[in-house]
Parts: C-alpha cells; sequence; structure tokens
C-alpha cells in the first residue's frame, strides 16, 4: 500500500499502483439509475472539505490530516463506507462546526483508504446523491447530521434545446482539453465516451478551474438545465483565459526572442544620443530621482510618486505612454508642495503700497489691510475667498498685484470669460491623447508658492455647455472648509489649496449661481466722480503712460484742467479705462513730435486736445427743463455704472388705452401700469375727472429706444410724470428721483445707489427723492460725493407729489375735459 501514490493533472484524477494503474470506469445510464434509486439514511457521518466540491457520480481523491477527518473515515470505512460530504465556508477554519459548512453536499462512497508515511491518509471518494442538513446531532468525535434528499428536476428525453446544450458543453471540454498542455489528450476520450448527461455535466463542473463558491453555486442549482447553462457559461470563460494566455506566452516566447536585439538597439540609440548632446532615459530617470528627494512630500505623496515613477521606468520609451508618464512626473515634481512664501507682516508699508498703486478704493484696502493683520496675529488662517464687482476699468484685477506685493506673495491670474469645458479648471484625466492639468494646478505650478495672490478675473462670465459646468467645478475651489484637498483629474491627487488667497472680479453678480456666490465675500466697487478721475490721471495714468512712452515729465505736461476736459468729453464711463487709452493718445503725438525732432506745446492745452482727439465727442448729462408736461428725469443703474433716465409721456385723444415704448422690460412695464391705476384710484384726490382715464390715450416713453431698459426703480418717476401730465402742473428744475412704487403708493427701497448719485452730479442735478429706507445706505457713502446735493426721504407718493410738482402750470398747458 505504501507504493500508492496518487497522480493529478487540472484535477483530472488517476490511481497509480507502480506500472499497473487501476481503472475507476465512467459511470453509465445504468449506473446512474441504479444510484438513483438507491435510499439514502436518516444520518450521516459529515466530512468537511477545505478547497473543493464533490459532485454526484464523479471520483475524487481526499487527503485527510485532521483527526476527527481521520476517525471518521476509519470508522466509516470500517462500517458501510457511506459518508456525507460538504465544503467549508472558510478553508482556514482547522475545526469547522455547523455554521462553518454549506447546507448543501454529496453523499460518498469510500472506494479506498491509503495510509500515508506523515501519518495521513488519503481515501478515494466517490459522489452519490445531493443532501442537504436537516439538522446537527452531534459534534463528537465528529460532525453527525440528519439529513434530505435534494429532488434534481430533469428536462424530458425529446428537449432538443437541452441536447444541445450537452453536445455544446462536449465540445468546448474538447477545446479547453487541447488549449491546456498539462492535460493529457487521453481525456478527450474520457469526455466523448460519457454517455450520461448528467454524469457529463457533473465530471466537468467538478474538473473545471473553478472557486470553491462557484462550484458550490452550482451543485446548489436543482433545475438540471439550469445548473448545465451555467457550467456553459463558466467553460467559455475557462476557454477564453486559456486562450488569451497561450497569446501572451507566445508573445513573451517572441519576446524572448528579440531581447537580445533590441538590447543592442537600445544601446546604440543611447550612444547616439550622447553624442548628439541629449539626455538618455537613464539620466532622465537619474535627474528625477535626485529632484524628488528635494521635495517637501508626505508619506502619502512619496508613495505616490514611486509608485508612478516605477511605473514609468517599465514602460517602453517609443510608446505613446512614456511621454504622458513623462509629463505627469515632471509637473508633479514641479508643483509647489507646502512651499509657501514668507508673508510680510508690515501693515504700515502695506498700507502704503496700496494707496501708492489706487487712488480711493478704501473699503478694499480697509479689507486686505484686516487681513493682514488678523494673519499677523494667527498665522495658520485660512485664506478669505474675496470677489470684487463693480463695473470695467475701476481696477478690481489691478488691485490683485498690489495686494501680492504688499503681502510680499506671487501673482497669478486666469481669465475666466467664455470658459464653458470643466476640464479648464479639473484638469483631463491622463489617459486621454493631449491631457493637461487644469488652469488651477498650472498656475500654482507658474507660481512655484503653494499661497500666491490667485485672480480669477470675470468670473460673471462663465459659460455652461455639454462639456460640464466649470462654475460648479469652481465650488471646490471656493470653499475654504474642502479646497483643502482640490482634486484634479489629471494630477490623480489632491492639492491643498487653502493657503491660496483668492480674489474673483465681475461686472455683475446676477450671473454668478448661488452657491458659488454664497462661497465669496462680495465687496462692491463703484464707479468715479469727475474729480476722482481727475486725480487718478494725474497721479497714475499720465506718469505710466509717460514711461511706456519713453517719454519724462521733461517732455509733456498737462494740467488739471485739461484732464478735465478729457474727462467729460471724450469718456463716458464708470472706471478710467478709456480716459486711460485717450491719455496715451496725445502722449504718442507728443512722442512723435519728439522722434521727429518738430516742436510742439509741452504743456498741452484745450487746443492740444481738440487738434489730438478731435471735438468733444460727448456732453454733459443734463436733466430737462420744467417747460414741458409729463417729463421727469430718473436715475438708472446698468453694469458700468450710473445714469440719468427721462420719462416722457404724453396725452392725445381716443379711448383710454395707455402705450408704453422705449425697449422696457416686464417689470418697469408693470410699474407703468400700477403708475397708472394708482391715478385712477385716487383720482379725486389729485383733482382729476375720471371721464378723462376714457377720453384720452397716453403714450409714456424712455428715451433711448435703442437700449433695453428694466428693473422697478423708475416707479416713482413714471409715476410723477403722468401726474404731471394729467394736471400739467411744472416738475421742479434740477430734480431726480428713484425708487418702487406699490399699488397703494408706498414706495420702496432701491439699490445702485452711490452710481446714481454719481450720475446725477454729472447731470447737474441738485436734489434727489429716495425712500425713507435707504437713508441708511445714504449714510454710508462718502461725504465728498454727496457735496452740492440735497436729498428728499419718502415714504408714499403723496410726499413725492409735493416734493417734485410745483402749483404753476406749464406754459401753453392743456385743457382737458
Amino acid at each position: 500500500m505504501s507504493n500508492h501514490r496518487i497522480l493529478t493533472f487540472d484535477s483530472l484524477s488517476l490511481q497509480e499502483f507502480d506500472s499497473e494503474a487501476e481503472l475507476i470506469p465512467l459511470l453509465t445510464p445504468e449506473d446512474e439509475e441504479e444510484m438513483s434509486n438507491e435510499e439514502l439514511p436518516e444520518s450521516l457521518p459529515i466530512l468537511p472539505l477545505r478547497n473543493t466540491v464533490l459532485f454526484p457520480g464523479v471520483v475524487i481523491p481526499i487527503s485527510a490530516g485532521r483527526d476527527k477527518s481521520i476517525k471518521l473515515i476509519n470508522d466509516a470505512n470500517a462500517g458501510d463506507k457511506i459518508i456525507g460530504v460538504v465544503a467549508q465556508k472558510n478553508e482556514e477554519d482547522e475545526d469547522p462546526t455547523k455554521n462553518d459548512i454549506h447546507q448543501v453536499g454529496t453523499v460518498a462512497r469510500i472506494l479506498r483508504v491509503l495510509k500515508m508515511p506523515d501519518g495521513n491518509i488519503t481515501v478515494i471518494l466517490q459522489g452519490k446523491k445531493r443532501f442537504k442538513i436537516d439538522a446537527v446531532i452531534s459534534e463528537k468525535p465528529y460532525l453527525r447530521a440528519s439529513i434530505k434528499e435534494v429532488d434534481e428536476k430533469r428536462p424530458g428525453k425529446h428537449d432538443t434545446e437541452f441536447g444541445a446544450i450537452v453536445d455544446s458543453i462536449k465540445e468546448l471540454a474538447i477545446q479547453i482539453i487541447k488549449e491546456s498542455p498539462n492535460i493529457p489528450t487521453e481525456a478527450t476520450f474520457a469526455i466523448k465516451n460519457i454517455e450520461s448527461q448528467s454524469f457529463l455535466i457533473n465530471f466537468i463542473s467538478s474538473n473545471m478551474n473553478l472557486s470553491v463558491e462557484e462550484k458550490q453555486n452550482l451543485i446548489m442549482i436543482n433545475v438540471l438545465k439550469e445548473r448545465a447553462l451555467e457550467t456553459l457559461r463558466y467553460m467559455n470563460v475557462e476557454l477564453q483565459k486559456l486562450e488569451l494566455k497561450n497569446d501572451i506566452q507566445s508573445k513573451v516566447r517572441f519576446d524572448l526572442d528579440q531581447q537580445q536585439r533590441e538590447y543592442f538597439l537600445h544601446q546604440q540609440m543611447k550612444t547616439i544620443q550622447e553624442e548628439l548632446g541629449g539626455v538618455s532615459n537613464e539620466q532622465e530617470f537619474e535627474e528625477m530621482r535626485v529632484r524628488a528627494k528635494s521635495q517637501k512630500w508626505d508619506d502619502k505623496t512619496q508613495k505616490h510618486f514611486e509608485k508612478e515613477f516605477s511605473k514609468m521606468q517599465r514602460m517602453n520609451p517609443q510608446a505613446p505612454d512614456f511621454g504622458i508618464q513623462r509629463n505627469y512626473l515632471d509637473l508633479f515634481l514641479d508643483l509647489p508642495w507646502n512651499s509657501y512664501s514668507k508673508d510680510n507682516f508690515d501693515l504700515k508699508n502695506a498700507q502704503k503700497i496700496l494707496d501708492r498703486e489706487h487712488f480711493g478704493l478704501d473699503d478694499v484696502k480697509k479689507r486686505m489691510i484686516e487681513h493682514l493683520a488678523v494673519l499677523k496675529l494667527r498665522n495658520d488662517m485660512k485664506s478669505p475667498i474675496i470677489c470684487l464687482t463693480g463695473p470695467p476699468g475701476v481696477g478690481k484685477t489691478s488691485i490683485g498685484k498690489s495686494v501680492a506685493e504688499a503681502l510680499g506673495r506671487e501673482y497669478v491670474r486666469i481669465s475666466l470669460g467664455g470658459l464653458r469645458d470643466e476640464a479648464e479648471i479639473r484638469g483631463h484625466r491622463k489617459t486621454y491623447i493631449g491631457a493637461m492639468p487644469g488652469r488651477i494646478i498650472q498656475s500654482i505650478k507658474k507660481a512655484k508658492s503653494s499661497n500666491p495672490v490667485f485672480i480669477l478675473d470675470e468670473i460673471d462670465k462663465l459659460s455652461v455647455s455639454n462639456q460640464g459646468d466649470p462654475s460648479s467645478a469652481l465650488l471646490e475651489v471656493l470653499d475654504p472648509e474642502q479646497n483643502n484637498q482640490f482634486y484634479d483629474n489629471f494630477l490623480e491627487m489632491g492639492f491643498d489649496l487653502s493657503k491660496v488667497m483668492f480674489i474673483a472680479t465681475s461686472n455683475t453678480m446676477t450671473t454668478i449661481q448661488p452657491a458659488l456666490k454664497d462661497r465669496m465675500e462680495i465687496i462692491k466697487m463703484s464707479g468715479y466722480t469727475t474729480e476722482e478721475k481727475v486725480e487718478i490721471a494725474r497721479q497714475h495714468l499720465f506718469p505710466k503712460q509717460l514711461k511706456e512712452h519713453g517719454l519724462t515729465s521733461k517732455h509733456l505736461s498737462i494740467g488739471k484742467k485739461q484732464f478735465e476736459k478729457i474727462v467729460e468729453g471724450y469718456t463716458r464711463e464708470s472706471g478710467v479705462r478709456s480716459l486711460e487709452q485717450k491719455i496715451a493718445q496725445v502722449i504718442r503725438n507728443a512722442a512723435k513730435s519728439v522722434a521727429m525732432e518738430e516742436e510742439y506745446n509741452i504743456k498741452v492745452t484745450d487746443a492740444d486736445i481738440e487738434k489730438v482727439l478731435g471735438a468733444p465727442k460727448l456732453e454733459r448729462d443734463k436733466a430737462e427743463g420744467n417747460e414741458v408736461a409729463g417729463v421727469v428725469t430718473g436715475l438708472a443703474w446698468t453694469s458700468v455704472g450710473g445714469d440719468i433716465l427721462f420719462i416722457e409721456s404724453l396725452i392725445s385723444k381716443g379711448k383710454g388705452m395707455l402705450t408704453l415704448t422705449g425697449n422696457l422690460g416686464t417689470i418697469m412695464k408693470e410699474s407703468a401700469t400700477i403708475a397708472m391705476e394708482y391715478i385712477k384710484a385716487n383720482a379725486t384726490f389729485f383733482g382729476l375727472d375720471q371721464d378723462i382715464f376714457n377720453k384720452y390715450n397716453i403714450h409714456l416713453h424712455v428715451p433711448e429706444g435703442a437700449t433695453p431698459k428694466d428693473g422697478p426703480s423708475a416707479g416713482i418717476a413714471m409715476l410723477t410724470s403722468l401726474i404731471s401730465l394729467l394736471t400739467q402742473r411744472k416738475i421742479k428744475k434740477g430734480i431726480a428721483m428713484t425708487g418702487e412704487i406699490t399699488l397703494r403708493g408706498k414706495v420702496l427701497p432701491v439699490g445702485g445707489l452711490k452710481e446714481k448719485i454719481l450720475a446725477a452730479k454729472r447731470a447737474n442735478i441738485k436734489e434727489i427723492i429716495l425712500c425713507q429706507d435707504n437713508k441708511s445706505d445714504i449714510d454710508e457713502i462718502k461725504a465728498s460725493y454727496l457735496e452740492g446735493l440735497t436729498f428728499h426721504y419718502v415714504k408714499d407718493m403723496y410726499e413725492v407729489i409735493n416734493i417734485a410738482l410745483t402749483k404753476d402750470k406749464v406754459k401753453n398747458a392743456k385743457k382737458l375735459d
């Protein structure tokens, strides 16, 4: 017996006794019929198997080493040789209990027991029938359980579909044997000679390279046709794996044949690169290693770099992915991980820099100095997210440079205007051709610092497309609670942006989505007065343009009066961008004369300005006179600053129609309708006959017709215009108004007051009517902006009419019957 040994090849088992092999015949349909008629005992000793599943009819050898298993096999072998075989759920369990084994197994007959020299035994088992454990009777000296037979539902004899499935299983089994070099070709004959369909399915299932769980799933299927289909599916997967494995081995053999040749070619390429002064891959790798040693990485970042670096070393240098991987690692090494600029905490010097570079902007400067002060007291403070909003040309973008200089930080800027691809913010995945990091990470790399002042210009002009929503991608960037791990798709790592000082700029807040707006601290920047523009031109723009054109103050000078002429006659804007262009135009004319050695006026005169810029293009906005009934001056806010607005109304014979023109929006049309209905409801108070509204048509117009207008702030001006028209009373000279009205005649507050006040001053307005609730807003505006203005604060339209209309009738007043 000691000479017995088991030979296995891919789970197909033979028993060999010296030179003679004892062959166990394959199960025939008659054997299977006889086996199915056998009665099962009520209880059986249960043998748990670590790593296999026994199927009915199949013969397998089992090596037993556990004391319980050896005793069970010896006792059964001495008795009726019948045992129950089940698979363990976890093969690591040394002493499995009832909860550690599967409930469905196979009744088996012990065919032979072989004792091994090491004390273990090998037993050859043949599966009989499937059973299910009903209850565990005892666990000592081994498991014993009461069992129930598991019935198997078999297809009818004339089921052609089942026959086709079985034929496919045979064909696939033969293909698998051909593809498997470790299975002898004799196994093909065994497969072909199996007559029993159910035994063929069990035999194949037992010998496939499947996990215990997969085999257990098969044995638990009670419908034979379904088990056959599942077996066929597993066989298809197995065949594909074998074919792929053989293809790989074939390629490897080819690669081994080519290896020596490629080695010499690579050596020649290396020599050629060195001769041409290039850098070989080995040198490049070494340079990367040296650069990596100097990086301030944490453990996670270090391990990620080493993994990606190792991946590149294994790549073929001629492969397209090699260049992408090299660019990726270059970016990784170039990024300023945990590298920060040292902040300058000299607050007086910071204030001096801000004042030197920008005139006015007190609120912005104050906020920056406050941040610097807190940062000085608490060095680990997260940077704020600031949004500067205001009309073009007021210094929103340029103030970022001054802030960076004051803080001693690097300065970077990206323009978001028209950006519509989310990947521009988050980057592309590096699997794509031409992939690159997002503009945030690119800018941080350019800054070479992890705490620059970062300008997000024109954030209100982001677009949405089918490539994503960039403004949503910015939510993570601009959230101090999240941006310490900003994820860029190309970088594939979180990068800390929490120390970056983001300053966004916009012309309006209406187009910015609420979630993004909520993450930012909004600082409004209004337009400049004429006096401020003159000072900005004198102190900043003129010296700057002289320098850019290669001139000095010895070559040219412009007086305050001439600056005023340029501001009022040639520019109409809230900022100073157009003003700078006009000043540059005047300086270019002088530079030409200097270069050509021609005579010119060093001190610029009004005539010189008109010669260079032409006749004044603009006239100062002026309020209309009060000789015409129904013409009222309103105040409007636009994205480029404030403006005055004329409300005109006209009355003619008709049937009581109200016509509105002037490219008015929905809200403005509603304001006109509210005004008209309020007058009708209060006609007696205003001394009007109700018949007027049925006999006359009223036309209300707001010039300029080509400019779209909307908003509620013209409500009181429209109502005042209509009252003046219907009563033919004069409007008070030099007065303007802004406010919303309700159907009850209440006056509501409006916004954009600073811009509207500047527009009023430009138009020589002396008095302004506002809602009482706007008084607190006026108190916050600089006193210099309010000089020369008288404000009337009102609560309802009765007060407005009493202030705005005189008792006198207009010249040639119409008599309305």
